[in-house]
């Protein structure tokens, strides 16, 4: 800077001086001095002059010839020539003055007033600071077995001016098996930074690495780093719920939290756990300061601040009772190397939750996928995998977002309304196995098409009657306003809403949906563009109360409302235990929420709860799965048909029935029967959590969990010949 300033004035001199003398070179040549001879008198003035010394011009003239004219010295210019010059002087003068007092001015600020400003400038353009990754911080399950980790991850970078160099990327092409324009390309790319070294890439072969250091010489600009990735141990293992992570988007980059810096070269969460809590897991970034060049390459690392590992999440997951659930569903489902055909339904979902305070124990669903995929990226092939058809959605979250027809497992709380509105209590019907109660000449049928005989309420739930609960609608359908009694037209609906069914349970991941519990509004609503079917029937009633028709549910919203019949609250659904930082200190602890208590009478729990109970011990097949383990348990079976595809399988159970503190929710997709399919799972899920609540969770009892292979038999259909319940 000082020298462009000396530069400056010096110009500024010469420019003056030569002003000077053009000015004096100039004059000399314009001004007269002294006569030189009659010729240049002549050209100075054509008067003539007379012996007066007047001038004359033209008839008053002197006749003589302009030859003989003669200046007389006392009449000589008295005009000196360098007063004509001082002028001029003057003004080279003033604008010199102006010059080098602009020039000093500007000088005097620039050192003196801005010098500070000025070295901060330099000093930017000299040093710049780069951000290096920070590793996320672990997941654990209950109990602190590793879920989620990680691992090194040997990885190739590259300076910018690297991509100038044909031989090098050559090289590196060569060593790594990428093609030349790939190498280029990621060189090429400043998402993180004009200075940052560009990731070539990630889980470099060992021997390519000692290879590139050996040959330093040959790989100028080229270093490599060990850095950290995703590591998951058990493979698929509770995929759903934990998630997996990813290159953010230029949105997450741009609009992220003001407690959160995100860089493009970043892993954020994607899905799950991993992104509920990216905040917490992602850690803080180190820091580079180094020297560039005037072209922006970086000549040296001045300093540079290591990276913090994020903060350690804490689940509610018990591990050894996801691998039961993981394992029985995967087994049952696809027992042969993953393919869809070979065992019974094509996908399903467990989920298992402490009733007292809402914590998830297990949450599975199938098929499922290895978070491993997106390590580095999700391959194309992958991607294909995942996305077909054939696949039955392994991305899905089945626990969360799978809509069902909730089937028998509606029973209980479409009862409560019988109960409490009184077409239920004290009452028995016949059931033959078929039922036209409307008089419609085209009968409904119960699940047993032989019939059950005479039977109560309690006999209804026992044995999944649906001609009790068709009866049972009938009354709340003449009962109706519609039909000109005094109860209202969603009478049934009010009960069932009151266990939270058709709305979002809550549960601290994303990707949860409501479900549906239909209504005479929402019927006009939905076929408001064909009149005929907008109209609330009879047969809407007893299609409702039976689980069947529009009625739509999530498992885990089925889980928290036999919560809420098995302790009388309603809990919120939730994943996290606590958060621990890089010290071990506990820094967020989850605190369990009551989200409501259904205002329900409590003797018509009782007599549902003992309904339930009935399901599990007199029922010979449910009563055979928990002879052995000894739990007390209270359930539901349910089989929700289809006109298209096999039935639905589910069960319902909680235990201890006298204490209760689990419930296991199971459903699987186009399986068949409640009571054969979906039970054998539920009642294997549940003793592992009974035994975990023993004390024998640890990471012996599990394994890896394989993710979909994405493949089914061709020609495979799971329509059912006949329902059973």
């Amino acid at each position: 800077m000082l020298v462009a300033i000396i530069a400056a004035v010096v110009a500024a001199l010469v420019a003056a001086a030569i002003i000077v003398v053009v000015l004096s070179v100039r004059n000399r040549t314009k001004t007269p001095y002294a006569n030189s001879g009659k010729k240049e008198v002549q050209q100075l003035s054509t008067v003539g002059v007379g012996s007066s010394g007047g001038f004359a011009r033209g008839k008053g003239a002197s006749s003589r010839p302009e030859s003989d004219v003669q200046v007389k010295s006392g009449h000589a210019n008295s005009k000196k020539p360098a007063d004509s010059l001082k002028g001029r002087f003057t003004g080279v003068s003033i604008f010199s003055v102006a010059v080098f007092g602009t020039l000093a001015a500007k000088l005097w600020s620039m050192q003196i007033l801005s010098s500070e400003d000025y070295a901060n400038k330099a000093a930017s353009n000299l040093y710049t600071t780069v951000s290096t990754p920070a590793p996320r911080g672990y997941i654990y399950d209950a109990d602190g077995i590793a879920l989620v980790k990680n691992r090194s991850s040997q990885t190739v970078l590259a300076d910018a001016d690297v991509v100038d160099d044909h031989d090098v990327v050559a090289r590196l092409s060569a060593v790594l098996g990428i093609p030349q324009a790939i190498v280029r390309q990621r060189i090429q790319s400043t998402t993180a930074g004009a200075q940052s070294q560009r990731v070539v890439a990630s889980d470099v072969r060992l021997r390519d690495v000692a290879f590139i250091a050996e040959h330093s010489d040959a790989f100028s600009g080229v270093t490599v780093e060990t850095r950290t990735v995703r590591d998951y141990p058990f493979g698929a293992l509770c995929a759903h719920a934990l998630g997996y992570t990813g290159t953010p988007s230029e949105d997450q980059v741009s609009n992220a939290p003001s407690n959160r810096d995100i860089q493009l070269t970043d892993d954020v969460g994607k899905s799950g756990i991993e992104s509920a809590y990216d905040n917490l897991l992602a850690g803080d970034h180190g820091q580079r300061v180094v020297t560039v060049d005037a072209q922006g390459n970086v000549v040296d690392v001045v300093s540079e601040t290591k990276a913090t590992r994020g903060s350690d999440v804490y689940l509610t997951i018990k591990g050894s009772v996801q691998y039961a659930a993981d394992e029985a569903l995967a087994s049952l489902i696809a027992p042969g190397d993953g393919v869809i055909g070979t065992g019974k339904g094509v996908g399903g979902a467990v989920v298992a939750m402490d009733v007292r305070d809402g914590s998830i124990i297990a949450l599975s669903s199938y098929p499922t996928f290895d978070p491993t995929n997106w390590v580095g990226g999700l391959s194309t092939e992958a991607n294909n995998v995942y996305n077909s058809d054939s696949a039955h959605a392994p991305l899905q979250n089945r626990v969360t977002a799978g809509l069902y027809a909730a089937a028998s497992t509606f029973k209980p709380f479409t009862g409560l309304a019988g109960l409490e509105y009184g077409f239920a209590e004290g009452r028995s019907w016949d059931c033959t196995g078929k039922w036209d109660g409307f008089n419609t000449g085209s009968p409904q049928w119960c699940w047993n098409h032989n019939g059950h005989g005479y039977l109560d309420f309690r006999g209804g739930i026992v044995n999944s009657c649906d001609v009790v609960f068709y009866e049972i609608a009938k009354n709340f359908f003449y009962a109706s306003k519609s039909q000109g009694g005094n109860l209202s037209d969603t009478a049934i609906q009010e009960m069932v809403q009151r266990f939270d069914f058709g709305k979002l349970a809550g549960i601290d991941i994303g990707g949860e949906v409501k479900g549906l519990v239909p209504t005479p509004e929402w019927k006009a609503t939905r076929w408001r563009n064909v009149p005929a079917n907008a109209t609330w029937t009879g047969g809407d009633y007893t299609n409702m109360i039976i689980g069947q028709g529009d009625v739509q549910v999530t498992p885990i919203q089925v889980a928290v409302a036999y919560g809420g019949i098995a302790t009388g609250k309603i809990m919120k659904p939730h994943l996290l235990k606590e958060v621990r930082n890089a010290l071990g200190q506990t820094v967020v602890s989850y605190e369990p929420e009551v989200v409501t208590e259904p205002d329900v009478d409590q003797r018509y729990l009782e007599i549902v709860r003992d309904a339930l109970r009935g399901v599990v011990t007199e029922n010979e097949g449910i009563a055979s799965l928990f002879a052995e383990s000894g739990i007390k348990a209270a359930g539901k079976t349910g089989t929700a048909e289809h006109t298209d595809k096999g039935d639905d399988a589910w069960f319902v159970c909680y235990a201890p029935y006298d204490d209760p503190k689990y419930v296991v929710a199971t459903v699987i997709e186009q399986g068949g029967g409640g009571s054969a399919v979906a039970a054998p799972v539920g009642a294997k899920v549940m003793e592992a959590v009974m035994a975990a609540d023993a004390g024998s969770n640890d990471a012996s009892s599990m394994g890896r969990i394989a993710g979909s292979s994405g493949r089914q038999i061709e020609g495979f259909s799971t329509k059912s010949a006949s329902r059973s319940d």
